[in-house]
């Protein structure tokens, strides 16, 4: 059994513990708890701001949960520090830890600021049809790593966003139409006029290609074997491979009925006499 002044000396050190400790633990409880209200308002009043903006969905909740750990983070550091906790080594140990798992996933935050970019500027949505990093196709989806777009053979590729970001961009629906170019070569002794007016009718009628801009055929260079044709005409993106194909076999349909010639490659020889 513990003698009378053994346990007088646990009962002091218990009541200086208490004394020295306890207000320091509720004062850091205190903190814990007011802080934790204080992040919850934070992050609800930018979830109101990204609502209002229209920030796409996969950043806004990217972005809320990066607020909320980091403010957290930094709350339970100041919360430990008013207990007496020495926190300097920890923040160099917490340091040192953010640089090697950035330098081992370099590629990966990459991508991340990348998609951060791309969500943040939007140089293309959902929907959009585009070029970048030498494939072309309509945008699926736009993740926070990568981006996803359905190629005209009906491919998913799937692009990282730190590549996309770092490359040319050509967004072919920012405008909201697409010009489809088209070529046709006809013979030397054909009208070009009556090809002009027919390739002109193709499109007029065909239900995808736009009357305004207007569709344009004009003579786009004299070739060795035919006068080539630039055929214009201007249709949504998401109809372009629709007008591109149908344009092309409409054409040598109509030029066969009205008799004008497609020429094969011609080469004239003349022999020295």
């Amino acid at each position: 059994m513990f003698s009378t002044s053994t346990l007088q000396t646990i009962y002091d050190n218990l009541l200086e513990i208490v004394f020295y400790y306890g207000p320091k633990l509720l004062g850091a409880l205190f903190v814990w708890i007011l802080g934790l209200w204080v992040i919850k308002l934070i992050v609800r009043a930018l979830q109101l701001l990204f609502d209002r903006s229209k920030t796409d969905a996969s950043l806004k909740s990217f972005l809320l949960s990066l607020v909320s750990i980091g403010l957290k983070l930094l709350l339970g550091i100041s919360a430990l520090g008013m207990l007496g906790i020495e926190m300097t080594s920890f923040i160099a140990l917490l340091g040192a830890a953010g640089l090697a798992f950035g330098m081992a996933m370099s590629g990966t935050l990459q991508n991340l600021a990348g998609g951060v970019i791309l969500l943040i500027f939007k140089p293309f949505k959902v929907g959009d049809l585009i070029h970048s990093h030498g494939h072309t196709g309509m945008v699926k989806e736009i993740q926070i790593f990568v981006t996803c777009i359905v190629t005209p053979d009906n491919k998913t590729v799937i692009l990282p966003n730190g590549a996309v970001a770092n490359n040319e961009i050509t967004n072919y629906a920012t405008e909201g139409t697409i010009r489809v170019d088209l070529e046709f070569g006809i013979a030397y002794n054909a009208s070009i006029e009556q090809a002009k007016t027919v390739l002109l009718e193709v499109m007029k009628e065909h239900p995808r290609v736009l009357q305004e801009p207007q569709p344009f055929v004009g003579v786009l260079s004299l070739g060795d074997s035919a006068v080539n044709l630039a055929v214009r005409s201007y249709v949504k993106p998401q109809d372009y491979w629709e007008v591109y194909f149908d344009i092309y076999e409409q054409g040598k349909k109509i030029l066969d009925a009205h008799q004008i010639e497609i020429p094969f490659p011609q080469r004239v020889i003349h022999q020295a006499k």
